[in-house]
């Protein structure tokens, strides 16, 4: 796995212990995040500071920045979580995403998924995106169980 950017670093650096940042990405990852991800055996969250460039006009996060990140929640989510799935591409058939409350500049942005059902061809997952611990939105998506892919940090990957 290659050395973090500085960003991502500053970024770990400002999140809640045991927050590291996620070893995958793309250009869309390296111009809206980092997201960081918690993983502890069952625990999985990923995780990220609200800055200004995630902001709307009145000073809280996008709500497109937060679908993006419910997005990618989830499908983290069934990853880690369900061994039938294993490190398959989920692209996103549906995603259901209720604002519940906003997320301010500045707060800790983090999300955490369950896995309700998996099918032969689909899986159906849950969540809550939380702003500095208040719930600000509820998630849920059904993704198509895609091709195999090497995980994230792996050689190649």
């Amino acid at each position: 796995m290659s050395a973090p950017s500085p960003a991502a670093a500053a970024a770990a650096m400002a999140a809640p212990e045991g927050f590291e940042p996620l070893p995958m990405g793309g250009p869309f990852i390296e111009l809206n995040g980092p997201i960081l991800l918690y993983h502890r055996g069952a625990d999985v969250r990923l995780g990220f500071r609200v800055e200004r460039r995630h902001c709307n006009p009145m000073g809280n996060c996008h709500g497109g920045m937060l679908a993006s990140f419910a997005d990618m929640v989830l499908p983290l989510c069934v990853h880690r979580k369900s061994p039938e799935v294993g490190f398959r591409f989920l692209p996103t058939i549906s995603l259901q995403v209720d604002y519940l409350a906003p997320a301010p500049l500045g707060a800790w942005v983090q999300g955490e998924g369950d896995v309700l059902r998996v099918t032969r061809s689909m899986v159906f997952a849950q969540g809550l995106v939380t702003a500095d611990g208040a719930p600000a939105v509820r998630i849920s998506g059904i993704f198509k169980i895609g091709q195999a892919m090497q995980p994230p940090g792996a050689e190649g990957g």
